[in-house]
């Protein structure tokens, strides 16, 4: 009995623990489909608070003025990444700089986007530029900056020839290698060339071989060449469209991106010159009377960043300022080590000499 008793308790003592075990079991979780779903809710709630943060200016809209050929293609993905809406016009930097003169600077555009350098030089001086020195400056070679911060690169733009190979052959031309060959009678009335008071690009190549040159070597050069120039034509890109039409054999253009892709469609070839050959960096600045100011930095930043460049390179083939980008294949023939060593800050100061003189020795 005794031996029973202690059964009996033992088993009344199991029974009392499992009873225990199971009153301290946790509380069931929520449901799964629940759980996803507040998941969701809250990544969702994260992911709203991130793009804020990440499109502080969305629907803000900057008005552009672009002497880059092949810019526009870039601006969509610029738009989609920020919210930053772009509205463009191409116009040369020449002819911007005239503009901002007569509105003494009071205009309406945001962001100064490629040309010639000599302009922002100027629209610099008369108080007519922002300054800002993006963050991506220190990924930019100094000498393609402003030292006073109002404006950096965005891509280097070599000069040099574009010729038509059937015109060419048809009439029995030379194909010329370097500047000195242009002087030839051969090519009478061959030639197109922008007007350097209207051209940034054509105004560097004239200035840039003054620079090299020197001053009564340089005049009596562009003497001989006009004797060979039928036509000026009142824009960079003209002469590149001119030869591609067949209207001249030889035009003095930027080579870039867009002429190669000409070179797939019309019988042309692009040429650099043995030496000397000219450059400019492409420049980008924000105008002082925009009254979009931050939303302008955040599109300065954007196109000096790395993905930026990348982006804007795939738009138009350049080697671009940013040293993190490698330069594109078009650029294979180009001699980096004859790219002409001139002063830039010059070039600004002497335009309005340079054209003056241009005026008197080749004529308006």
């Amino acid at each position: 009995m005794r031996k029973l008793g202690l059964a009996v308790l033992i088993l009344m003592l199991m029974f009392s623990l499992i009873a225990c075990g199971q009153e301290e079991e946790p509380e069931e979780s929520e449901d799964p489909g629940e759980a996803v779903e507040n998941e969701e809710e809250t990544a969702e709630g994260d992911g709203e608070e991130e793009a804020v943060e990440e499109k502080p200016f969305e629907g803000t809209v900057l008005e552009v003025s672009v002497a880059y050929g092949g810019a526009e293609d870039s601006f969509e993905q610029f738009t989609e990444e920020t919210g930053i809406e772009i509205e463009w016009v191409s116009l040369s930097t020449g002819a911007k700089l005239s503009q901002l003169q007569a509105e003494e600077g009071e205009t309406t555009t945001d962001i100064w986007f490629g040309g010639g350098v000599d302009s922002y030089f100027n629209a610099r001086d008369l108080g007519y530029l922002h300054q800002y020195e993006s963050p991506e400056f220190e990924n930019i070679d100094p000498k393609y900056l402003d030292p006073e911060g109002y404006f950096g690169a965005l891509s280097l733009v070599p000069f040099g020839f574009i010729v038509n190979e059937d015109l060419i052959e048809d009439l029995e031309l030379d194909m010329p290698s370097n500047w000195e060959d242009l002087r030839d009678s051969q090519y009478s009335g061959e030639i197109i060339m922008a007007d350097p008071s209207i051209s940034g690009g054509q105004y560097a190549i004239l200035s840039s071989l003054i620079q090299v040159m020197g001053e009564d070597e340089a005049w009596d050069y562009w003497e001989a060449v006009n004797e060979n120039v039928d036509f000026y034509a009142q824009s960079g890109g003209e002469p590149q469209q001119k030869v591609a039409a067949g209207e001249f054999a030889i035009g003095l253009t930027a080579i870039h991106g867009q002429t190669f892709g000409l070179m797939e469609t019309a019988p042309v070839a692009a040429l650099f010159p043995e030496e000397h050959i000219p450059w400019i960096p492409a420049p980008i600045a924000i105008f002082e009377n925009s009254e979009n100011k931050e939303a302008a930095k955040v599109f300065v930043d954007w196109y000096l960043s790395e993905h930026g460049q990348t982006i804007l390179m795939e738009a138009d083939a350049r080697i671009m300022a940013n040293e993190n980008v490698a330069p594109p294949e078009e650029m294979d023939t180009l001699n980096m080590e004859q790219l002409i060593d001139f002063d830039l800050e010059e070039m600004g100061r002497e335009r309005e000499n340079i054209l003056d003189r241009w005026k008197d020795v080749i004529g308006e």
